[in-house]
């Protein structure tokens, strides 16, 4: 409902002429919602202030209540910059008029994370199989639908490939972002759900001072594949002056001690240049999945089927060429 509720509201910003890039002094920071507002702001703020001071821009944070709320604000031009997942990246790039100019990296050198998913310690569930020799008794946390770690990666891996379908299949399912189902498995309020490595780490980092971890109460189940480190995606019609200022902040930054332990707080090390080519494999992700949900489609007629199914394979030859190019 706030989706479409936002979409109608920029809309008609946009037909009634909204001024580009708002006279590309002030730039709005796109924010996925992994955690709440609160909580992102009180991580994100000290290093936008440091953007605004450092680009002599205004830059602002821009939350949604999903992650589709930052898109939609891209979409129209109610957000300029924005942190985004790698599925979320994908559709950006492809209805928002983004491009993935930078990445995140980590300050204990992993090269990505991983979506992981989780019970309780004490649950009786002690793997995968358990979940999915019957799934109807059991209550899933899954994640925002365009996130990477929340639902691309584990639908791909997991829910496909034991073909379960993850709105239907369990006694109940919820979508929710990473901290809201981590939190949902320590107090028992789902049988299992979906998180990421970020997220179990930033819950250790931020209860160190009461001695709590997350290893406490919660038992990991499964850990995927590992996952590209999350793209910083701008629009492409920003002027190149504003591109420049902003590439120019993020990636000097993080070398002062003080710089460092803002972008601690954010489980982050320093900011690298990136492209496009970063979504590569997250786009084979989506296609193979699409293509497993139409190999089990029993509705749509076989020469309809047959089309799709050879537009698919075209598109994942050509990318598989293009990674393939590009290692």
């Amino acid at each position: 409902m706030f989706v479409k509720t936002l979409s109608a509201l920029l809309a008609t910003a946009a037909v009634l002429g909204a001024p580009a890039v708002q006279a590309a002094t002030e730039i709005n920071f796109g924010l996925i919602s992994t955690d709440t507002s609160t909580a992102l702001r009180d991580r994100w703020q000290p290093v936008l202030d440091d953007m605004s001071k450092a680009t002599g821009l205004t830059i602002k944070p821009f939350f949604a209540s999903d992650y589709a709320g930052v898109i939609e604000g891209m979409r129209f031009n109610k957000v300029q910059v924005a942190w985004f997942g790698n599925a979320g990246a994908v559709k950006a790039v492809d209805l928002s008029n983004g491009e993935v100019f930078a990445r995140t990296t980590y300050a204990n050198g992993d090269p990505g994370y991983w979506s992981v998913m989780i019970a309780p310690k004490d649950s009786a569930i002690k793997s995968v199989d358990d979940v999915v020799k019957n799934p109807k008794a059991y209550t899933y946390g899954m994640g925002d639908p365009n996130s990477t770690s929340g639902y691309l990666v584990p639908n791909f891996y997991l829910w496909i490939a034991n073909k379960i379908d993850p709105r239907k299949d369990f006694k109940a399912s919820r979508s929710a972002n990473h901290e809201a189902n981590l939190m949902a498995v320590l107090n028992k309020q789902v049988d299992f759900a979906v998180c990421n490595t970020e997220t179990l780490q930033l819950y250790n980092d931020q209860n160190a001072a009461k001695g709590k971890k997350w290893e406490d109460g919660v038992r990991v189940l499964w850990k995927s594949p590992i996952i590209p480190t999350d793209p910083i995606v701008r629009r492409k019609d920003l002027p190149e002056d504003v591109k420049k200022k902003i590439a120019d902040f993020l990636f000097n930054y993080g070398k002062t001690p003080e710089q460092q332990a803002k972008l601690a707080k954010l489980s982050f090390g320093k900011f690298e240049p990136s492209s496009n080519k970063q979504l590569l494999v997250i786009r084979q992700l989506g296609l193979a999945g699409d293509k497993a949900k139409l190999e089990g489609d029993t509705v749509t007629p076989d020469a309809e089927k047959k089309a799709k199914l050879a537009e698919i394979d075209s598109k994942l030859a050509a990318l598989d060429a293009e990674i393939k190019a590009n290692k």
